[in-house]
């Protein structure tokens, strides 16, 4: 049991650190409008006297694929959502138009492309660092439990097999992700 819940617990390690990178991939802007570029902001709300991130004081929406349509649930944290937004080193410019902010997403430039890209491949190898980190966590735990007798040397060598096979696979996974996100980044 214990050697099931070690190998458990390197595979959970690894996946988690495969759905961070994914997070980290869909927040770079890709040249058209999506709430997740600014869902995360954080907005230092004067009234409230704390930071919350945009998605908790505002809905976000697309209505048209160059635009993001903001509109706080409290028309009081206006100004606050528009001087956050502007503090974010996110590159928008938005403007206010009654109750909602609009914030259009201008085309990105070629070197602004390339830089992006750097950026996921470095987010990437970030990603990959805590699977292999993750994969060494696992195989010493494997390897404390065959020192305490609770497991046999071929079932060391199997189960290290098996997280090997697992931390290579998400890898991959990781390898894939960046493909498509560099792939959506450079279509113009």
């Amino acid at each position: 049991m214990p050697l099931k819940s070690a190998i458990a617990n390197a595979a959970d390690h690894m996946t988690k650190a495969v759905e961070h990178a994914i997070h980290e991939f869909s927040q770079v802007r890709t040249g058209k409008a999506s709430p997740t570029i600014v869902e995360n902001v954080d907005i230092h709300v004067m009234s409230y006297g704390s930071n919350m991130k945009l998605k908790q004081l505002a809905m976000i929406s697309t209505p048209e694929p160059r635009l993001i349509r903001i509109e706080p649930f409290d028309p009081a944290t206006l100004k606050d959502i528009e001087r956050g937004i502007n503090e974010s080193r996110l590159g928008l410019n938005p403007s206010i138009e009654g109750k909602v902010i609009r914030l259009p997403v201008p085309e990105l430039s070629t070197e602004r492309r390339q830089q992006m890209v750097k950026a996921i491949k470095g987010m990437a190898e970030d990603a990959r660092v805590r699977v292999r980190s993750a994969r060494r966590d696992g195989i010493e735990s494997l390897k404390k439990l065959e020192n305490d007798s609770l497991i046999t040397e071929d079932d060391l060598h199997r189960s290290e097999k098996e997280v090997q096979t697992m931390t290579d696979k998400k890898i991959k996974e990781i390898d894939e992700h960046v493909v498509s996100k560099e792939k959506e980044i450079m279509t113009v």
